[in-house]
Order: C-alpha cells, then structure tokens, then sequence
C-alpha cells in the first residue's frame, strides 16, 4: 500500500475506465507485472515457498521501517509471522474470486487492524477513524474466515500462534500517522505503471512470467 502523489484518479464506468479529477494526493496500492508474477509464484508448486519468504521479507523490511526507531526489533518477530498469515490470506482471496489488487488490500488492512491493536499508529497505513470502514467493505471475506478487527488473522493465526510484541496503547488517545493516507475507504485505488490512478486496478498482463517474483530471483 505505497502511496505516491497523483493528480487524477480513474473511476469504474459502464464503457470502462475514465479519468477524473480528484482531491485525493495519494493512493494506497502500486500494481505492476511483478505483482502478478508473485501471485502466479504463490500458485506454483516449487515456487510457492521461496515467493512467501519473498513477500515476508519485504513487508516484514517496509513496516518495520516505519515504526518508532526504539521500537524496531521487539516487533521483527511479531511482524514476521503476522505477514506470513496474510500471505496465506492473500492467496485464500484470489482463490475465492478476488483480483490482484482486492487480495492484496485485504492483507494490508488485516495488518493495521493488527498495528490499530497494539497502538503502533505510526505504522498504519489509514486513520484509526477508518479501521471498522476498511472492515465493512471487506466483510464478506473476512467474516467467512473469522476475521474480525480484534482477531486480524482470524483462521489463518499460526498453530503456534504469533510472537507477541510490546503495545503502545498510549498513543490510540492521540494517534499520530505520518503514513496513514484517509479517505480511502470505499474501494481499492491502484496506480499502475502508466502513473494514472485506477479503481480496482489493471487486468493481468498476459506474459506474466512466475520467476519474476520477489523472493524467486
């Protein structure tokens, strides 16, 4: 959910997509062929496993980076296996019908549901103020998994469970989010490589090559 400043955002029509103006100064998704090509990894038996540690890795080094600088380490662990679970959210999503982009925003609002719960506001990606919007529009998925905002991983928890880490409570009385972009509630925006701005994002290329995934090279 990188967010990258755009002057126009492209709306869902009936004959397609059409640019408009908006007010909005960033989105919360990137999309390019590498995208696709890790889903198509997340598929691919011999793949599958170097992909996830792939996705982990990065996300585990995005988010950790945002967090509080004394706070880093305690919570390398937690956010380990937090996004090892999403990533098998992520792949029950497309399996069920999901695009790209729409499984992809599940994962990321199961994880601020997790920072919202432990009060880390300095690494969610929407304001607190938006937490039970993002869960609304993703209802059906998330309450078909049992997935709710105090249980963000909900069936796909670990056996052994996730490693816990220190909470910063405190700071729900006063959030601070230099990486929380609002407004963003009511569908999933997408910038794709061409730099505009689309609402549920691009079709998959057709010569989506799965070696191109992060983690497989």
């Amino acid at each position: 959910m990188d967010c990258y400043p755009s002057k126009f955002c492209v709306s869902r029509a009936a004959e397609g997509f059409r640019r408009r103006e908006t007010v909005r100064s960033d989105v919360k998704l990137r999309q390019n062929a590498r995208h696709f090509a890790t889903r198509q990894a997340l598929r691919t038996p011999g793949l599958r496993s170097v992909a996830k540690r792939g996705l982990v890795s990065l996300h585990t080094k995005v988010f950790i980076e945002k967090a509080d600088p004394d706070r880093r380490e305690e919570r390398r662990e937690h956010l380990d296996d937090l996004f090892a679970a999403t990533v098998d959210a992520y792949r029950a999503a497309l399996e069920a019908g999901y695009s790209e982009a729409e499984a992809r925003e599940i994962t990321h609002v199961q994880a601020n549901f997790d920072f919202y719960n432990h009060g880390w506001t300095e690494m969610m990606e929407f304001p607190v103020d938006e937490v039970e919007a993002h869960y609304d529009r993703h209802e059906d998925f998330f309450g078909a998994h049992g997935i709710t905002i105090d249980d963000p991983l909900g069936e796909f928890r670990p056996a052994d469970g996730v490693a816990d880490a220190p909470a910063t409570p405190e700071l729900l009385d006063d959030p601070v989010h230099p990486h929380a972009e609002g407004g963003f509630a009511d569908d999933v925006y997408v910038e794709g490589e061409d730099g505009h701005v689309r609402v549920g994002g691009r079709e998959e290329p057709s010569d989506v090559d799965p070696s191109d995934a992060v983690g497989v090279e």
